[in-house]
């Protein structure tokens, strides 16, 4: 497969897997791109995301890292979901800040993946780390999404 095609590969399965996420849609996730085993989403921080201190809760922190991995796992139409995640909080994130999460593949074999989310708010500010290892099941994304619909 040629480079350009691998590229139009990885946008239309992330695409096609982030519109059907109505969860990361939800909070007002935005796709901003994808590329084969990377993927970078965005979200902003409402009032609503607020936990006790005043700070973004980290379980959406998490939500916003998880979803990019899911697409920069998917990105190459093969079935993929999470084997594990852990997640390391280096700084809050703060009400208004814009949040970006840039995840890229550090090594794939067989059906195992490892992955890797740098999280950083507007100013560049690094806000946490997340390692994602994941599994591929049986199947193709396009292939079956296009079967069930």
């Amino acid at each position: 497969m040629t480079e350009q095609a691998s590229m139009d590969l990885a946008r239309r399965c992330g695409q096609h897997l982030f519109q059907r996420d109505r969860a990361s849609n939800g909070l007002g996730m935005r796709l901003l791109s994808v590329a084969p085993g990377a993927a970078r989403l965005g979200m902003s921080i409402s009032a609503e995301m607020l936990q006790g201190h005043g700070t973004c809760h980290g379980g959406l922190i998490f939500t916003l890292a998880d979803s990019a991995f899911a697409i920069a796992c998917n990105s190459q139409d093969q079935a993929t979901v999470a084997l594990g995640c852990s997640i390391d909080y280096l700084a809050p994130a703060q009400l208004g800040d814009t949040l970006t999460a840039d995840c890229h593949q550090q090594h794939r074999r067989g059906r195992t993946g490892h992955y890797a989310v740098r999280i950083e708010n507007q100013h560049g500010q690094l806000i946490a780390l997340f390692q994602g290892r994941s599994y591929q099941v049986r199947g193709t994304l396009l292939t079956q999404e296009t079967d069930h619909e």
